[in-house]
């Protein structure tokens, strides 16, 4: 099956990347590497008492407040946006919005190595979505969905008792929020530039998240330095992983995107692993090891027509 979210002008000629695909890839691996980050300051904030609708909401904020600065001072132009172009943004945001509400309410419930495996499957729902609008579905498809769910019940521990369901359910539909939000995000590429896009998407995602933090976050506590630490983090990782993840999805289509995020996962498995203290068991890394095999098998298929 062709990548359906890289417009035919960005294929590359024979076997080679041009230019244009190769800048994309080193923008989405630097995107990646920082979004890495994003599991780990949001532990480090629910050490410090932070909920998670609070921290969704002040993260995001904070993010948006800091591009809406950057912007007026150096890409006014990037400001402008037709109407219609900004309808697709905001329903961009509002997916991504949801999507971040349940990605850290499940993070608050597992572990950031185990939540970033199962968010990891976010490529496979870009293909799934993909399929479902009327792409046919191949034996290859069938057997890297089946390798998916081979990985996911290793690393979720084999039916063990002591795993928080709600908290992996939460996961999977963030990662199936977020992969829905790539595909959005190619088509509204085509014809945006993609630091408009940023602007609007997150904009669109403060909105939603402040909404949900009013009407259903409780009481606001007072938080500490080191909670103010991990917040003010996370909204620069937003911020910057944001512009440069756009930028690399506009070069280079969602499936390949969304496949070369896997370094985010890698990343974030070894910021866990030495600043959290977090360890995975043999079963999970089996399941893991498996799991980024399913979602490279992607590449294979969307090469293939």
């Amino acid at each position: 099956m062709a990548d359906t979210l890289t417009s035919p002008a960005e294929k590359p000629a024979g076997r080679n990347l041009s230019r244009r695909q190769m800048s994309g890839v080193a923008i989405t691996l630097f995107s990646a590497i920082i979004a890495a980050w994003a599991p780990i300051f949001g532990k480090m904030a629910y050490r410090t008492g932070v909920d998670p609708y609070t921290l969704v909401a002040l993260r995001t904020t904070l993010a948006v407040a800091l591009l809406w600065m950057i912007y007026l001072v150096r890409w006014r132009a990037s400001i402008r946006i037709h109407w219609r172009d900004l309808l697709g943004c905001v329903g961009m945001g509002m997916v991504n919005g949801v999507g971040s509400l349940f990605y850290y309410t499940g993070l608050q419930r597992l572990d950031a190595s185990l939540a970033s495996l199962l968010y990891a499957l976010y490529p496979i729902w870009v293909f799934i979505f993909l399929s479902s609008s009327g792409h046919a579905i191949s034996r290859m498809a069938v057997g890297r969905l089946g390798l998916g769910l081979v990985g996911l019940y290793l690393i979720t521990g084999a039916g063990s008792t002591r795993l928080d369901s709600l908290g992996v359910m939460l996961m999977l539909a963030s990662a199936a929020a977020y992969g829905w939000h790539l595909v959005l995000g190619q088509w509204v590429l085509a014809d945006v530039d993609s630091r408009t896009v940023t602007l609007y998407v997150l904009t669109t995602m403060a909105v939603v998240v402040d909404l949900a933090r009013v009407m259903g976050g409780g009481a606001f506590v007072p938080i500490s330095p080191a909670g103010w630490e991990a917040i003010l983090s996370l909204a620069a990782v937003m911020a910057f992983s944001r512009l440069t993840m756009f930028a690399g999805l506009k070069r280079l289509g969602g499936v390949q995107t969304a496949l070369l995020s896997i370094t985010e996962l890698l990343t974030t498995l070894l910021v866990a692993f030495a600043v959290l203290g977090e360890r995975l068991s043999m079963t999970q890394w089996v399941g893991a090891a498996i799991l980024i095999v399913s979602v490279v098998l992607v590449r294979r298929e969307s090469s293939e027509d």
